[in-house]
């Protein structure tokens, strides 16, 4: 055993630096989680701001627009996970699909360069292009007459901007996983069916996807733990006060409460009941991804 335990400890080693950064950035803030049942005022700590139990959680649910929020946060993540499962699973079919290798390759790549890119730099691009007066979206419109629509300062269409272009940054990412589910399908099922005489809607529908199946469900019931992560980054650099009535969500309610306003105890009021309603959902997601598609973390 004290052999073993020699040559595994590099490999324990590695995982210090890990195991460090989330120690000091996610278990440590957890001691603020104290903020939500006191008055927290900076200048008298955690050990002497008035202790007030409850009063903040209900207060934040008087406040109307707590609940405008809550269900802008769960309707926006709802279309994302919905849009998510989607449009991968339609790309990676189609790619399927592709004879030449090298095309095949560039798309995939293409399609999976923007998850890469940060949420600022895809904000000034869906800026640029949704912009009323120069944005090219609207002088497309224009050669059919309509008039140049402010997609990013209308309530009616923020929601949808938000979905289209959070799918064209993330779903290359998602095919992958798809893609590696197609190739695990065996081949000899595809030459039985044509033999058979079955085309290729056929072949989609009796073959494909009963293989992919296990991977479809598994997406779908783990998604189910982000249902309250409508994405803040991504709204925060798009969203005005325009369209606080349909893009206002959680995360940004926060930030306004807890940075802006300095009203630190409502903002961690906030930020415990979303948390508190995500551990159940996360919880619901892998107990229906164990049942459904036969997934355990351990």
């Amino acid at each position: 055993m004290l052999k073993n335990f020699r040559v595994e400890l590099p490999l324990h080693l590695m995982l210090l630096p890990g195991l460090v950064i989330i120690i000091v950035y996610s278990y440590g803030p957890m001691f603020g989680i104290i903020m939500a049942f006191q008055n927290y005022f900076p200048t008298l700590g955690f050990t002497k701001s008035p202790w007030v139990g409850l009063d903040n959680f209900t207060y934040i649910l008087s406040v109307p627009d707590t609940m405008k929020v809550f269900w802008n946060t769960l309707t926006i993540a709802l279309l994302k996970i919905v849009a998510g499962l989607i449009v991968p699973l339609a790309a990676s079919l189609l790619l399927n699909e592709v004879g030449r290798k090298m095309f095949k390759k560039s798309v995939q790549s293409l399609i999976y360069l923007p998850h890469f890119l940060s949420w600022v730099i895809v904000g000034g691009i869906m800026i640029d292009i949704l912009s009323p007066s120069q944005g090219i979206v609207n002088q497309f419109l224009g050669f059919f007459g309509i008039q140049p629509i402010y997609f990013l300062g209308d309530s009616r269409w923020f929601r949808f901007i938000l979905v289209i272009s959070n799918e064209w940054k993330e779903f290359g990412f998602s095919t992958i996983i798809y893609l590696a589910a197609l190739s695990g399908i065996n081949p000899s099922l595809y030459e039985a069916a044509v033999l058979d005489g079955a085309g290729r809607w056929r072949q989609t529908w009796h073959i494909t996807f009963p293989g992919m199946r296990p991977i479809i469900i598994l997406m779908m019931t783990l998604s189910l733990g982000n249902v309250l992560n409508a994405g803040f980054e991504q709204v925060f650099v798009l969203y005005s006060p325009q369209v606080y009535d349909t893009g206002d969500i959680l995360d940004t309610m926060v930030y306004r409460i807890g940075l802006v306003d300095a009203q630190y105890s409502l903002a961690s009021a906030v930020g415990l009941m979303k948390s508190a309603i995500s551990l159940v959902l996360i919880t619901t997601s892998y107990w229906l991804a164990y049942r459904l598609a036969n997934y355990r973390i351990f």
